[in-house]
C-alpha cells in the first residue's frame, strides 16, 4: 500500500521528507520514503504524530475513501454489493 494521499498532502503543505523523518525519529529521508511508499508500515504512534503535524484525523490521511465489497465480513454486502 502506498500512501499517495499522505504524499499529496505533505507536498501541498511544502513539508519535506526530512522534516517528516525528524518528526518520526528516523535517521534518514530514505527511511521515511520506505514508509510513505508502503515498503514498511507506519506504526499507530507514527500515524498519530503525522496526523497531529498535519492537523488532520488519522483516517483522513491513511484510509481509502472507498472500500470494496470484498473487504467486508457482511455476507449480504458481498452478495448484493450494497453493503447492507
Amino acid at each position: 500500500m502506498t500512501y499517495t494521499k499522505l504524499r499529496k498532502i505533505r507536498n501541498e503543505r511544502n513539508i519535506s521528507a526530512r522534516e517528516m523523518a525528524d518528526l518520526l525519529g528516523l535517521k534518514t529521508e530514505a527511511a521515511y520514503y520506505k514508509k510513505e511508499s508502503g515498503a514498511i508500515r507506519f506504526s499507530i504512534e507514527e500515524a498519530k504524530k503525522i496526523a497531529q503535524k498535519l492537523d488532520m484525523q488519522i483516517d483522513e490521511i491513511f484510509f481509502a475513501d472507498e472500500v470494496s465489497c470484498g473487504d467486508t465480513d457482511d455476507p449480504e454486502a458481498k452478495s448484493t454489493g450494497t453493503g447492507g
